[in-house]
């Protein structure tokens, strides 16, 4: 015994130790021995391209989720240190999202203005629950979220967040939050617009549409010649006015502000004073106090309620549509348990660094990839000129204008609604439009976290209903009196009665019930209320003087059968079989003269063996 229980321990050790099972969990030890010069230089220009993407982006966003701006820096840099170590893409950013921050406010929005606890809280255990999923292989769960109802909750989505930007273009206050409430009352205070804000706003907009098609401009040199350096080093410039037009925006918007107030002139809504400084580094409150006011632990949990399932789920979604994007664009794989227990540790990790939710960045990692990165250390570089900023450039940020941040989100948004699925499900399959539809309506119209739920459920209803209402289908046979049935979509509970009632009607001829013949090929599982269909189907044909034989069972399905020790079956190994078992019983009652309403106590099983 002592022996065994060494060698367990051995193997046990050998397991934990194993280096492909660290390469597994950290995949930093795959690629850190091979790192070159020309890495760092690639990683760093990438790093410092995604950097000048996120700092606005972030400021932008953290408004969007209901909090001050440097809420969104707070929570754009720990997600890529941690991602260095973890993850399996080369190409990801972690940081905050427009769908996160819309998340947030839809579910962690504090009562205390500018209260950032159950955000904080949201966060961490959104990081627990994808670390769980991850250790347990659970991303499997995504695969039930249909394609056209992630298509229209991304759409509708985009939709709500670039029409609540519109109040920051138009400099709009008090405008609410919920969609149809929020367009009615934009609607209705537009005579209130401040043409400054406008003319910002809308200068601002402009100026990123025409920027960021600097990005992705082909280049088509002619045949057989090769473009000089200076039409190299012109054409990598404005890819880089391109790449950075969110920041370039930004900065000289702020200067604009700046010049302004020195003249006196404070026409413009700016961001205002922003908390200077790192992120104090401490263990994520579960209660806030307000004066006399107190948030207890549960009461923020029972605030947040379906956030805990629908903001990981969401975070999980969007990291992995991206990570597999690009691991096929550029050619690599990823390991999808690995990233969700990536983005686990990340959210753990940032909500002790006051972040909110956090997941991959399309935009940022689209702009990752097109400046050459070649590995995750690239996230080293971006998150430390974050942090920099928040420690350096903080006090600048007070002159963003509002207006300015509401056309950066706008612009990053709207490439988020996809205008062509629809016309592409009316081609491939019209019945798809149906989860679309409803989840795009249902989430702008009562709300996003509801649109999801419900475009989920209409998607498995959609999935379920075949096995609920399994086409039956005649088969053509030379057999006199004798019906042979197929059932397409196999024998499960939910389909029993539905079954019972469509053979019954199918087996009705002139006022008399023929005998039937079911084709079983297709059941390849079975359960206690198939065996319980199977004999109600036998009483009830006995019932009505006629029989029924199950042909085709597979060798599985008949060993659960065989277990059940049902009176009075038949089966047959073919069809032909059961036609000529049906034959052979009409034949002995017609000599007999009379009708046999059972067909004896034990079960009959015609040449079967030979089949299974």
């Amino acid at each position: 015994m002592v022996q065994v229980g060494k060698l367990a321990r051995k193997h046990i050790s050998n397991a934990c130790c194993n280096s492909e099972v660290w390469k597994t969990r950290f995949p930093i030890t795959k690629w850190i021995l091979k790192y070159r010069v020309n890495d760092l230089t690639s990683d760093f220009i990438a790093g410092l391209t995604v950097a000048m993407t996120v700092i606005p982006q972030g400021l932008a966003y953290s408004t969007l989720a209901g909090l001050p701006p440097q809420y969104g820096l707070y929570s754009a840099f720990m997600g890529c240190f941690i991602y260095t170590f973890l993850g399996t893409s080369k190409d990801i950013t972690l940081g905050p999202t427009a769908i996160m921050s819309l998340m947030t406010a839809t579910f962690a929005m504090s009562p205390i203005k500018g209260d950032a606890t159950y955000a904080i809280v949201l966060c961490l255990m959104t990081g627990v629950v994808q670390l769980v999923m991850g250790l347990l292989n659970l991303g499997i769960l995504v695969n039930f979220i249909s394609h056209p109802v992630i298509n229209a909750f991304t759409s509708a989505a985009a939709i709500r967040i670039a029409f609540g930007q519109v109040k920051g273009i138009l400099g709009l206050k008090n405008i609410p939050r919920d969609f149809l409430d929020m367009v009615y009352e934009t609607f209705k205070h537009i005579p209130k617009t401040n043409v400054w804000d406008l003319t910002m706003g809308l200068s601002s907009l402009v100026l990123l549409i025409l920027m960021k098609k600097l990005r992705v401009i082909q280049w088509k040199d002619d045949p057989g010649t090769t473009p000089s350096r200076c039409v190299k080093v012109a054409r990598y410039i404005l890819w880089l006015v391109g790449t950075s037009a969110n920041a370039i925006v930004v900065i000289s918007a702020s200067g604009i502000v700046a010049i302004l107030l020195s003249y006196d002139v404070d026409k413009l809504t700016i961001t205002g004073h922003i908390k200077s400084g790192l992120p104090p580094v401490k263990v994520p409150a579960f209660s806030v106090s307000d004066g006399n006011t107190t948030i207890s632990t549960s009461e923020i949990f029972t605030g947040i309620g379906a956030g805990f399932i629908i903001v990981p789920l969401l975070g999980l979604v969007e990291l992995i549509a991206i990570a597999k994007a690009f691991s096929r664009r550029n050619n690599y794989k990823i390991y999808p348990s690995q990233e969700l227990i990536a983005i686990g540790i990340a959210n753990i990790v940032s909500s002790f660094f006051s972040s909110y939710p956090v997941t991959g960045s399309f935009s940022r990692t689209a702009v990752n990839s097109q400046s050459g990165v070649r590995t995750p250390a690239s996230g080293i570089v971006t998150g430390a000129i974050i942090l920099l900023a928040l420690q350096v450039l903080t006090p600048l940020f007070k002159y963003i204008p509002k207006s300015a941040l509401a056309a950066v989100i706008i612009s990053a948004v709207i490439q988020m609604v996809d205008y062509e699925i629809p016309r592409t499900l009316w081609r491939v399959k019209k019945l798809d439009l149906i989860p679309l539809v409803i989840t795009f309506i249902s989430s702008l119209a009562v709300g996003i976290e509801y649109g999801i739920i419900i475009g989920v459920g209409i998607s498995l209803i959609m999935l379920l209903y075949p096995m609920a209402r399994p086409k039956i289908k005649t088969v053509p046979t030379d057999a006199n009196n004798i019906l042979v049935l197929k059932i397409n979509h196999g024998l499960n509970f939910p389909a029993v009665d539905f079954i019972l009632e469509e053979m019954e009607h199918l087996s009705e001829k002139d006022g008399r019930y023929q005998s039937v013949v079911l084709d079983c090929s297709h059941i390849s599982e079975i359960d206690f209320s198939s065996i319980q269909c199977i004999k109600e189907m036998i009483v009830e044909f006995a019932r009505r003087d006629s029989k029924i034989v199950f042909a085709c069972i597979t060798e599985k399905v008949f060993r659960y059968i065989e277990y059940a020790e049902i009176n009075d079956l038949v089966v047959s190994a073919t069809i032909k079989d059961g036609c000529r078992i049906l034959q052979d019983e009409l034949k002995k009652e017609l000599q007999n003269g009379e009708l046999s309403h059972t067909l004896g106590e034990a079960t009959v099983i015609v040449d079967i063996s030979s089949h299974l």
